[in-house]
């Protein structure tokens, strides 16, 4: 078997591999000549440059670090070290000892490389989404560039940008041309194959320098030069990191894409923007996110004991905590993936909380009107709307807990129960309901707020047994 086809078939392995340059440029050039005191453990939302790199790189997939690292590379372990916990094999290999302009450095760094490498420098934040593209991109013997969207106002290129030329579908050159209708510049973030990373691909380099710049233009004379666009619309977002307003760029970025899995109109548009601040609050407070939900439902439960005064001052009272608490409950998934500390126990913890809460609520409302009407002949309704409505989320959160377990281990029987499915589990993790409570307590109409959770509560039930039993058939016996 000849070569050529033994390096195919190590090519097509796929992107698992990342190589690190936290002091240099992809493209030549020292990081930090033109910001300041900025570097690789610059903070951004809590978290370093490098640290974040390496953190969504894994979150993506990649599953093997390799670390050109200059002076700071105690410093640089040290960070990786007091955060999450990093569960892919990091390789350090010091520039002083590899030089970055020795093509002996770039052999052997592409005898670790199975198919492809992700190089990058450290001096950007990405989304994770952006990674996954691609790594399902990567196509054999082919490199791929992702290209920034053109500089906002205020924003300038730096010395050793690099523009791409895109004149037809499908091709790219690269160019030192000046912006215009058909460049884009590109981001220190790169796919190259592992062919490329060889003696007989280079040329003498300047001191110091890698030889990136010539292998991109050499697959883009080649027409092997694929472009990948970041957008932020399309959750594929790419920011640099070398000006304190680049600080401010890239944490509105990662807050933009805060958008949870399940959201209704109040949380998309109301609750996620108010709680930005608290959530920027309790990254400085250092708050884990278990004890940010701890909290909202602390504040969910005053509020349940509120309703069950039964006058109506303190039922606008609790309504208005329980709209606070429904935008802190909030946060705790936000400052979850914004350190990368999401958990299973996390996740069930939330969802276990928001439904005690719930159920205090439609108790509570229960409760005080109740003790308004007492002594009437019908006072009794109220406490069995209130039962109703509480046996009803019960159930929901019961059925929901199986629709996961059906999701994860089995999965759904046709992709109609599927589609239903998440439709339910959408509805179900909506918070819509905490401002319709506040008009109905400032109208002091609490008993017909009780009286349409009792029936949807019961009903959103009955719809999921409906959906879900076809598939809970299959569900593995414990």
């Amino acid at each position: 078997m000849n070569k050529s086809t033994l390096q195919k078939r190590v090519e097509i392995q796929g992107l698992a591999t990342a190589i690190l340059l936290p002091s240099v440029g992809v493209f030549g050039g020292p990081i930090g000549t033109e910001v300041g005191e900025l570097g690789p453990l610059t903070s951004v939302v809590g978290i370093g440059l490098f640290q974040r790199t390496v953190l969504t790189l894994q979150r993506a997939g990649i599953r093997q670090l390799i670390v050109l690292s200059g002076p700071d590379e105690e410093q640089l372990k040290h960070s990786l070290a007091k955060g999450p916990r990093v569960t892919i094999p990091v390789r350090w290999m010091p520039v002083r000892e590899f030089p970055l302009d020795d093509p002996r450095t770039w052999e052997a760094l592409a005898a670790e490389v199975r198919g492809f490498a992700l190089i990058a420098s450290v001096n950007s934040v990405f989304s994770r989404g952006l990674i996954e593209q691609l790594r399902q991109d990567v196509r054999d013997g082919q490199a791929i560039v992702v290209a920034q969207s053109r500089p906002q106002q205020g924003e300038r290129p730096t010395n050793t940008s690099v523009r791409v030329t895109i004149p037809a579908p499908g091709r790219a050159t690269m160019t030192s041309a000046r912006f215009d209708e058909s460049t884009l510049q590109a981001a220190e973030l790169l796919v190259i194959p592992a062919s490329l990373m060889n003696t007989v691909n280079m040329s003498a380099q300047d001191r110091g320098s890698t030889p990136v710049r010539q292998w991109i233009e050499q697959v883009a004379g080649d027409g092997r030069l694929q472009v990948v666009t970041a957008e932020e619309k399309r959750g594929l977002w790419y920011q640099p990191v070398r000006t304190p307003d680049d600080v401010e760029r890239a944490e509105k970025k990662l807050f933009n894409s805060l958008k949870g899995e399940f959201e209704g109109f109040v949380d998309r548009y109301f609750n996620r923007k108010v709680s930005r601040g608290f959530t920027r609050l309790f990254l400085e407070l250092g708050l884990s996110p278990n004890s940010i939900t701890i909290l909202a439902g602390l504040i969910g439960l005053v509020a349940a004991a509120g309703f069950s005064l039964g006058t109506y001052s303190a039922g606008i009272v609790a309504a208005l905590l329980f709209q606070l608490a429904a935008v802190i409950d909030c946060c705790d998934g936000e400052v979850a993936r914004l350190t990368f500390t999401e958990s299973p126990l996390g996740a069930w913890l939330d969802i276990a909380l928001d439904n005690l809460v719930h159920m205090a609520i439609f108790a509570g409302i229960a409760v005080g009107l109740y003790s308004t009407q007492m002594g009437q002949e019908d006072a009794w309704v109220s406490l069995a709307l209130g039962g109703a409505a509480v046996l009803g989320n019960g159930l929901s959160f019961l059925l929901v807990d199986k629709a996961q377990k059906i999701k994860t281990a089995v999965g759904w029987k046709t992709p109609a129960h599927a589609a239903w499915a998440n439709v339910m589990l959408k509805n179900v993790a909506s918070r819509d309901f905490s401002v319709s409570l506040i008009g109905f307590a400032i109208f002091d109409q609490l008993f017909w707020f009780l009286l349409f959770a009792a029936i949807g509560s019961l009903l959103f039930a009955g719809a999921m047994v409906w959906v879900i039993r076809p598939s809970a058939v299959a569900l593995p016996r414990p």
